[in-house]
């Protein structure tokens, strides 16, 4: 799996250069969602936009819900911004959905600033 996951964010990487390259900063977040989307479906990867993540408490009580920007092969979250630089609450925002879903892997990608951003996290159940 580690390899599968590792292949899947390389193609998600080259995908969002590529959309970066065309498309430059400057667009709204949703262009870049419904780009990156359109480009990994042209993949066949399955990919679903604006992904509804519960979180649960402890008992499975519904807390409340997130809409994840992205959700690609359902083993990674795809985070999108359109911001000058990623900050520390984007950074929360990707763990949270992580932890939300107990998934492992997630991606945070700026197309906002004229250099792509992009971050890749494990969230381990050791954290």
């Amino acid at each position: 799996m580690n390899e599968n996951i590792i292949a899947l964010c390389d193609r998600i990487r080259e995908a969002s250069l590529s959309l970066h390259r065309y498309l430059r900063h400057g667009h709204l977040e949703k262009v870049y969602e419904n780009g990156l989307a359109h480009r990994l479906v042209m993949q066949d990867l399955i990919v679903s936009q604006q992904h509804p993540l519960q979180v649960k408490d402890q008992d499975g009580t519904v807390l409340g819900e997130y809409l994840a920007d992205l959700l690609v092969a359902q083993v990674l979250i795809v985070e999108l911004k359109d911001c000058r630089a990623l900050a520390s609450e984007h950074t929360a925002q990707l763990l949270g959905y992580l932890r939300a879903t107990r998934m492992e892997h997630g991606l945070l990608i700026n197309f906002g600033s004229p250099r792509l951003e992009i971050r890749k996290f494990v969230l381990s159940e050791a954290i």
